[in-house]
């Protein structure tokens, strides 16, 4: 199978986190990764000299030579970075699309990574029937470093929601309810899933979502939390886990 990226059906995509960094060439055609992701811890601090080193690391070993689509979590418009609040404040206003394009050579595209994991759950994961014209309301959130999150509505993507960013008792949503919120604190399961349920009670007050889909490395272990959720709203575990990311920001190539 060609890797190199002339299949046109094959992107690179570039997860771009608060603790990891991962590449690996997807088949678009398929959602699959075409190899094992090369990674790397996310250097501190998270500067845009510390990081994109890295990411030209991970991007040289497989010699790409086609289209290349990234995830980044904060907000992105247009290629360039507004926010970045688990990583620095350096990136604030950083034309990253622009500085990848001219290290490669090569086109690139820039996505929210929670928007990116949400729409390879919605074309390739367990949103399928939720991607479609009349299909209603998506709510996604990946929950880890922070809280990422993603809306849809009848598969059409709003971009750079930061639901995570809202006020919850006091403070900014994902400070209370974050996967490393619950090991930082040591939380017990059904303590840190009533604090998931408050959020996402209010995500179902405020948008009345058809339903809403949890991703991340943390929908590998639902049953761990998943009772303690009170919504009337169906709520699904991501299948993708984290291969949603790269993914997705292969994806964002063709949006």
């Amino acid at each position: 199978m060609n890797r190199n990226g002339s299949d046109k059906n094959h992107v690179l995509g570039i997860d771009i986190g608060g603790t990891g960094i991962k590449v690996a060439p997807v088949d678009l055609s398929s959602g699959k990764l075409l190899s094992d992701p090369q990674k790397e811890a996310t250097p501190r601090p998270a500067t845009p000299d510390t990081m994109i080193p890295v990411v030209e690391k991970l991007v040289n070993h497989f010699q790409w030579e086609g289209t290349i689509g990234c995830g980044f979590p904060g907000i992105v418009k247009r290629g360039i970075i507004y926010s970045a609040a688990n990583l620095d404040d350096g990136w604030l206003e950083f034309p990253l699309r622009d500085k990848l394009s001219k290290r490669f050579s090569l086109p690139i595209s820039l996505i929210n990574d929670a928007d990116a994991a949400g729409l390879a759950e919605l074309k390739f994961g367990v949103g399928k029937k939720w991607s479609e014209p009349g299909s209603g309301v998506v709510l996604f959130f990946t929950l880890g470093t922070g809280i990422g999150s993603a809306i849809f509505l009848d598969g059409k993507l709003l971009p750079n929601t930061e639901f995570g960013h809202m006020e919850l008792r006091g403070k900014d949503a994902e400070e209370w309810a974050a996967t490393v919120v619950q090991e930082k604190e040591n939380l017990s399961w059904e303590e840190w899933g009533k604090r998931v349920n408050e959020f996402l009670l209010k995500m179902e007050f405020l948008f009345s979502p058809d339903v809403i889909i949890i991703g991340g490395g943390i929908s590998e272990d639902p049953q761990k939390f998943f009772p303690y959720l009170t919504l009337e709203t169906e709520i699904l575990a991501a299948r993708m886990a984290n291969e949603a990311g790269i993914v997705g920001a292969a994806m964002s190539s063709r949006i």
